[in-house]
């Protein structure tokens, strides 16, 4: 008894601390978007708690002196468009892959998925050239066009898992009863894959809003900024740090992707489970 104590007691214990662990980033965030500038400055006053009166002046800073809004707008248009492009490329081609006989479609996908880890910091040079060549520079359809570089070898080689765990007799049984094979893959294997597509949905659309390099090189008009590069360079000036409205804007910019993750939990779980289930 007392050891099923101590261990219950010791998995709670661990679950608690990793959930104040998680949790700790995003209360510093809410705290010190309503610090006073002079609680946040003052290294006497404790870091975790409201010293003196909540005030408002770093969300009117965020708000009402930068492209907060318009940064937030750019980074939803950048994101939609990319994840659509993702999603039209990355399905087909991870479905061709996964049931490529031989060793070959296992080689490509692997290939495939390497071309993802090469760091930003190597192609946005290159990359540069030819979104200068294409006459992109600076405007969000360089965004749009470089992305998918990055998005498209992730999501694939996440679907490829995924479709590899549908077994083939559920579509060779509709190739049976008449369909095509264009017709058997979107008529039975789309809606099967549903959980699947919804992760790479969600992983493409969250890698699209944490993305710095190439928004930093590609974009300098700040009404054509997204949110990564809009606050860090609006909201630090030289050596000054706008901290209140920095943590403001960072927390703000979490909540949609919090709620997506939220409300698409389940699938996302389901996705990743089955797309596990025969690597």
């Amino acid at each position: 008894m007392l050891k099923r104590i101590l261990s219950k007691g010791g998995l709670y214990g661990a679950l608690t601390f990793f959930i104040v662990f998680s949790a700790a980033p995003f209360y510093v965030m809410l705290i010190t978007m309503f610090k006073r500038s002079h609680d946040l400055f003052n290294p006497n006053n404790n870091p975790f708690l409201l010293n003196e009166p909540l005030t408002l002046e770093h969300l009117d800073l965020l708000f009402n002196q930068t492209l907060y809004t318009k940064f937030l707008l750019n980074t939803f248009l950048v994101g939609i468009a990319v994840v659509a492009i993702t999603v039209v490329l990355a399905v087909p081609a991870a479905f061709s892959l996964a049931r490529m006989a031989g060793r070959w479609g296992e080689n490509l996908g692997i290939g495939l998925f390497l071309t993802y880890l090469i760091p930003p910091t190597l192609l946005f040079i290159p990359l540069t050239r030819v979104v200068s060549t294409l006459g992109l520079q600076n405007s969000l359809w360089s965004l749009i066009l470089v992305y998918p570089t990055f998005t498209v070898p992730f999501c694939t080689w996440l679907l490829m898992s995924f479709f590899k765990s549908v077994p083939r007799e559920i579509e060779e049984q509709a190739l049976i009863d008449g369909c095509s094979r264009l017709g058997a893959f979107y008529r039975i294997l789309l809606p099967i894959s549903v959980p699947g597509i919804v992760t790479v949905i969600v992983f493409a659309f969250t890698l699209v809003a944490h993305e710095y390099i190439y928004a930093l090189a590609f974009i300098q008009d700040s009404m054509k900024k997204t949110i990564g590069i809009g606050m860090t360079t609006e909201l630090v000036r030289g050596d000054v740090f706008y901290w209140g409205a920095l943590m403001g804007g960072a927390l703000i910019a979490s909540v949609p992707v919090a709620i997506l993750y939220t409300i698409f939990l389940d699938r996302i779980i389901s996705g990743l489970a089955i797309g596990t289930a025969k690597r």
